[in-house]
């Protein structure tokens, strides 16, 4: 079996691998369109799931299995997958603690006003009036309530918050004060202090998050989006910023990315932009493989019903 890799690993994890699964090829390190005489003899491609194109697909006679290191997957060829019946597993749960504290942590910034303090500092000013709020009593709305969602409302029950969910049905989930389905998302925007969304992009969700959504938000409150940036309409969200009806908005995530250098976002200072990254720390890879190694284990017996994150085709999810 030959197996190409088009993530980039580092090399102890490269020889986890292969003394792992003696018997079998591994090809690492290799972009998908330097890799066309690899492509055919491909049983499976370990990829981020944003370079493979229809043609690799069409060129990939023995490809059996596609693995996404990451959670997304958006940017797959579905139509050609669903033909050729690939199974496809993401790395769902791989970002949880990251994004989750990721979260907490701008929430902590926006609250302590870590920008204004960072600024006295360098001006060698001594102000003590910084107004500071806390955490505690406040409302949190969390939009998506999986791995990434429920790790978040965990942090946030720690800090003394009110934690509620959105997802498809309004079923109730742990560490959720309370939960609403997609049809009553705007049910809890009145009440919540920080309204945090972890959506993907599926047909359903894209530009869901519009002027219509933002306006029943609280004035005062903080918007956080760390799912799929087309799940937000920016044209409005962006003039909601600029009359201050949203007191701050963070976003790891955009329509476009990268995000244009003219883009107003990087000049408003309610708005903190981070360039996707909030998942992304040096155990990112490692717990990948902890999901590839096992789905292997299950492929290399034949036993593809019992892998990690199938991807559903038809659903996108």
């Amino acid at each position: 079996m030959q197996i190409l890799s088009t993530v980039k690993l580092p090399d102890y994890l490269k020889e986890e691998l292969s003394q792992s699964f003696p018997d079998i090829t591994f090809h690492h390190d290799k972009k998908i369109n330097e890799a066309k005489d690899l492509i055919p003899e491909a049983e499976v491609i370990l990829t981020y799931g944003e370079d493979l194109t229809e043609e690799h697909i069409k060129a990939a006679d023995n490809l059996k299995w596609i693995m996404v290191a990451s959670a997304g997957i958006d940017r797959l060829p579905f139509a050609i997958l669903e033909e050729r019946n690939i199974t496809v597993t993401n790395s769902k749960g791989v970002h949880a603690i990251p994004m989750a504290e990721y979260c907490i942590s701008m929430m902590l910034q926006v609250s302590r006003q870590a920008e204004v303090l960072i600024e006295n500092q360098k001006q060698h000013n001594w102000n003590r009036r910084v107004r500071m709020e806390e955490l505690y009593g406040k409302t949190v709305l969390i939009i998506g309530t999986g791995a990434i969602g429920i790790q978040t409302a965990k942090l946030c029950e720690a800090f003394g918050m009110k934690v509620l969910g959105v997802n498809s049905d309004g079923r109730k989930v742990e560490h959720f004060d309370r939960a609403y389905s997609m049809d009553g998302i705007s049910i809890p925007l009145a009440e919540a202090d920080f309204v945090i969304s972890v959506l993907p992009s599926t047909v359903k969700t894209k530009g869901l998050l519009n002027k219509d959504f933002f306006y029943k938000m609280k004035q005062d409150s903080v918007f956080i989006n760390i799912g799929r940036g087309d799940v937000v309409v920016e044209n409005d969200l962006i003039p909601l910023l600029n009359e201050n009806k949203i007191k701050h908005a963070v976003l790891d995530v955009f329509e476009k990315e990268p995000l244009a250098e003219d883009h107003p976002f990087w000049e408003m200072d309610n708005v903190t932009v981070t360039p996707h990254l909030s998942g992304i720390t040096k155990n990112y890879l490692p717990r990948v493989m902890v999901i590839f190694h096992r789905n292997l284990q299950y492929y290399c017996h034949h036993q593809l019903t019992s892998m990690e994150n199938i991807i559903a085709l038809e659903k996108r999810y």
